[in-house]
């Protein structure tokens, strides 16, 4: 990590070489992605739980929101709101 970042802070006025780390990135990813869901596709008990993992997934981000969104309410009513 620290040779990136020093290679990175003296390429840093270099537009070229940082457009191409920056595609380098982003092909990472996405091969790093594509073996994953590779790997997850041919593990039969992943595969079989897969719905109950996208329920648990659905709960967690609906309840994550929801708390989210109530709680700025509070914080504008206490502290935005104008006095009426």
């Amino acid at each position: 990590m620290s040779a990136g970042i020093l290679i990175g802070y003296l390429i840093r006025s270099n537009g070229r070489l940082i457009r191409l780390a920056d595609r380098m990135v982003i092909i990472t990813i996405l091969v790093l992605l594509f073996f994953m869901g590779f790997t997850i596709g041919r593990d039969p008990l992943i595969m079989g739980s897969l719905p109950q993992l996208g329920l648990t997934a659905l709960i967690l981000s609906v309840a994550g929101v929801t708390g989210s969104m109530l709680l700025a309410l509070l914080v504008w009513k206490l502290y935005f709101r104008k006095n009426r």
